[in-house]
């Protein structure tokens, strides 16, 4: 079993500096880590390995809250995720065996042909989430309370997926068609989809230990957007431009996962929509580093190192790029660590631990 002596190194969260990073306030004294999210059976996976539950009833109703603030420590992060509950939508699904060695058995996925709304009636029967219930804030309720004061709160999940949404509701086959023959349709649900997410927003920003607010919107592909540059920007950014101005207002940094090549609109997020740090890279697309060069001065950056690279590389491999790339991006602030896009239960779980080692060892 390899040795992790980064992961053995005393790790103090201190919250306030990871938001000074993100707000380029300076070069950190220290590499700050940020991920999208880990998947459940590589934190189980974590937590069993390292004995972090020891100490820890299984029969309290906290068990599993209690367990991940106790990963995200051990894993070098100062702050912890927490969602809004219960605003499911009822998308078109299909699923298939989830063959990674940590697999939960079915791996779904989004029906790319036909949504929920293909038309009118459909669109005015839909059964929207209703944001404004109490239930809604129940996790943030309790890690408000119980969170540890050296972390904070990245508000995230249920919200800010406009583009996401805009596909998955209507099929990204009837979306593209629907964008000439039913457009009135699409403007309609892009309407509501931006009263739908500004409400969540001012859900999670009623907690003022959410410190940062983090949207998850995949706009493109390997080579351009999902929709034309024009179309983004009328029915996908003014929703995010709304819920940057908004998290601003509040005090909080803006951060966008945003997969797919954004060149086209790269400019239209920088000084329009005005978000303080963009998340989602592949080698295909463009390298972190590069981002880092180009955009550095008016933007930061979250992640970066490759998954596939990470799912097929050796130790070696590994390390090496992890201080190539924190040699790059370090200076000045305004770089997060973490994978290219979420740590997947399909890398191999010494590979995630290798890359978290080396970042806590590089100084």
């Amino acid at each position: 079993m390899p040795k992790f002596k980064g992961l053995e190194k005393k790790f103090q969260p201190d919250w306030p500096g990871l938001v000074d990073n993100l707000l380029r306030r300076g070069t950190p004294n220290r590499v700050y880590f940020m991920e999208l999210f880990q998947d459940p059976e590589i934190k189980n996976a974590i937590a069993q390995r390292f004995d972090l539950t020891r100490g820890l009833n299984p029969s309290d109703p906290d068990f599993e809250r209690k367990k991940y603030i106790a990963v995200q420590r051990f894993c070098g992060y100062d702050y912890v995720q927490v969602p809004l509950m219960d605003l499911d939508f009822q998308f078109h699904d299909a699923a298939t065996k989830d063959t990674a060695a940590l697999n939960r058995g079915d791996r779904a996925y989004r029906d790319e042909h036909t949504g929920p709304i293909t038309n009118w009636e459909q669109f005015e029967k839909f059964p929207w989430p209703d944001p404004t219930r109490p239930a809604v804030t129940s996790e943030l309720q309790w890690y408000q309370k119980n969170l540890p004061d050296d972390m904070c709160i990245c508000g995230f999940g249920g919200y800010g997926h406009q583009m996401e949404f805009l596909c998955w509701l209507m099929g990204y086959e009837t979306l593209c068609f629907a964008l000439v023959d039913q457009r009135d349709l699409v403007e309609a649900i892009a309407r509501k989809l931006e009263q739908f997410f500004a409400v969540c927003q001012e859900r999670l920003l009623e907690f003022d230990r959410v410190k940062l607010v983090w949207s998850s919107d995949d706009m493109g592909f390997k080579t351009g957007l999902m929709i034309s540059p024009d179309d983004m920007r009328k029915l996908v950014l003014p929703c995010h431009r709304q819920l940057a101005a908004a998290a601003h207002a509040a005090g909080r940094p803006y951060l966008l996962h945003a997969c797919g090549c954004l060149t086209d609109i790269m400019e239209d997020l920088i000084e329009d929509v005005k978000i303080d740090a963009k998340h989602s890279f592949e080698d295909t697309i463009q390298d972190v580093c590069e981002a880092k060069r180009r955009y550095g001065k008016r933007l930061s950056f979250i992640g970066g190192i490759d998954v596939d690279f990470l799912c097929r590389s050796d130790e070696a491999a590994i390390r090496a790029r992890v201080r190539k790339t924190l040699d790059a991006c370090q200076s000045g602030g305004g770089y997060c660590f973490g994978t290219g896009n979420s740590v997947a239960n399909y890398i191999p779980l010494d590979n995630y631990l290798t890359m978290l080692d080396e970042g806590r060892l590089y100084s």
